[in-house]
């Protein structure tokens, strides 16, 4: 069977309760390289396939008890999305920057602030990233390290959402299915990322200093 050719929902969720090995392989053959990128995107590449592979042992498990509110690939990501958050807070040991209120469910500043343009993204490109002599890479080099260290301290929301928009390229829709948030609270997570990294950016440009 191609990977691409995949029976009805009803019809695969049913035979994988069945126990249709070969059925089962061609799914995760399939859906990996998305399921893939979103443990990717959370806990790093380094054990991004051991997260999808646990996540698969917990969907075998849960799978009887299904309930079809959602698409089976959207439910069965979200079981990696979680893996691979539960994976993320039991290594990471740094301290959030900032509190996240997940209830706010609009930001004026995100509105009216110039740098965005109404779907979120930057008007303009940061000037750190236009560069080109040895010196300025190697400046681009230790701004890099600083930003991926302040990631590493976002509260975790709005760490997965950047990650998942920024890193993985997926669209807001997708990734509110698959952290369970509203669009709005979506958009002030993933603005209130941008707008600490650019922080970061902006104090390495002025000082040279993480």
């Amino acid at each position: 069977m191609d990977t691409t050719d995949l029976p009805e929902e009803n019809e695969l969720i049913q035979r994988l309760i069945n126990h249709d090995q070969q059925l089962f392989v061609t799914v995760v053959k399939a859906w990996h390289p998305s399921l893939y990128s979103v443990a990717a995107a959370i806990v790093g590449h380094s054990i991004a396939d051991e997260v999808v592979q646990e996540a698969w042992v917990s969907v075998i498990k849960a799978l009887p008890k299904f309930e079809g509110r959602s698409a089976l690939k959207t439910w069965v990501t979200r079981i990696v999305a979680n893996e691979a958050k539960n994976r993320y807070r039991k290594k990471s040991r740094s301290v959030s920057l900032e509190s996240v209120d997940e209830n706010w469910s609009t930001d004026s500043r995100m509105v009216s602030d110039p740098r965005f343009d109404s779907s979120g993204h930057w008007n303009q490109r940061n000037p750190a990233w236009d560069i080109g002599s040895p010196d300025e890479l190697l400046a681009a080099g230790e701004l890099q390290d600083c930003v991926d260290k302040h990631l590493t301290r976002l509260p975790d929301q709005q760490k997965y959402i950047m990650e998942l928009r920024d890193s993985a390229g997926m669209g807001m829709e997708e990734i509110c299915n698959i952290l369970e948030v509203s669009s709005s609270n979506a958009r002030v997570l993933l603005h209130r990322a941008r707008d600490k990294i650019q922080q970061v950016v902006a104090k390495f440009q002025r000082t040279g200093e993480c």
